[in-house]
């Protein structure tokens, strides 16, 4: 699978149901390319397409359960991958992680933010 497979299926499993046009400008490529993405994720049975109830000339790009599990798996995996690698750490270097963590979460909101403003 694709790096911008994988992205577009946790952004649907952290935003939920979106536009194919919304999540284009989320991973960074252009409609047509998100398109053909999102086509042949359909074809793998991870997302499908559903009409928006609030606007019927909407179809939104929805994951599926195969694609929500394999979306958990690919994340429980990176967790497992950075907890592996923290158990190589000096009680030092953990020390350090950790006081380094509220810089950091200030830097996702950041990041967070700004997307969020991209997106509008």
């Amino acid at each position: 699978m694709s790096l911008t497979s994988a992205a577009t299926l946790a952004t649907l499993d952290k935003t939920g149901p979106r536009r194919i046009t919304d999540l284009a400008v989320a991973e960074g490529v252009t409609q047509p390319a998100m398109t053909v993405l999102v086509r042949v994720m359909e074809e793998s049975g991870l997302v499908e397409r559903k009409g928006d109830p609030s606007d019927k000339r909407v179809t939104l790009v929805c994951l599926t359960e195969a694609g929500a599990s394999y979306a958990r798996t690919r994340r429980q995996a990176g967790v497992d991958a950075y907890a592996r690698l923290l158990d190589e750490l000096t009680g030092d270097e953990v020390e350090a992680l950790a006081a380094a963590l509220p810089a950091l979460l200030h830097l996702a909101e950041l990041e967070s933010h700004a997307r969020e403003e991209s997106d509008r």
